[in-house]
């Protein structure tokens, strides 16, 4: 199990860390600031969010996060997502005016938010994406075996309650 097996696991979440960064260009040109400053903000958040959104789906490959839990989750997202906002101003060099505490502070928080999305885009897409991998990726396939009996408990849950 070498590492494109890894690899094949952390693309769904690379590209969703790659695409939520991209945004914040979108957003910078919306701000109304020139198109060169909104694909550095872009491309300098894309790239650390996709790298921490790899690694989550490598995580959570290795057993190291649960399919359908956030706790963990979300404390994973309150250090990455600062850390990946600080890399974007220090590039960028916008909201630094207050000290970097203060920054990481208000990152921290905000991170929570990021995480909720992260975690409901990923599980959604993530399944569909390990369907068409477990054939050749056995960590592939013990993923989607655990999202399966995820999916299985859940059901037995809502007709318990029925």
């Amino acid at each position: 199990m070498g590492g494109r097996h890894s690899i094949e696991l952390a693309l769904p979440g690379a590209s969703i860390g790659a695409v939520a960064g991209a945004m914040a260009g979108g957003l910078t040109l919306l701000a109304g600031q020139p198109a060169g400053m909104a694909a550095l903000s872009a491309l300098s958040l894309a790239v650390p969010l996709a790298l921490f959104g790899g690694l989550y789906g490598v995580l959570l490959g290795h057993g190291v996060f649960r399919p359908g839990t956030f706790g963990i989750v979300g404390l994973y997202w309150v250090a990455a997502f600062p850390v990946s906002r600080l890399a974007q101003e220090s590039l960028v060099g916008v909201g630094l005016g207050d000290g970097v505490l203060p920054f990481l502070a208000y990152q921290a928080m905000v991170s929570l938010g990021f995480a909720i999305g992260f975690v409901w885009l990923h599980e959604r897409i993530m399944p569909h994406w390990l369907m068409r991998r477990a054939g050749a990726n056995p960590l592939a396939k013990a993923l989607l075996g655990l999202y399966v009996r995820h999916a299985g408990m859940l059901r037995a849950r809502r007709e318990q309650r029925r």
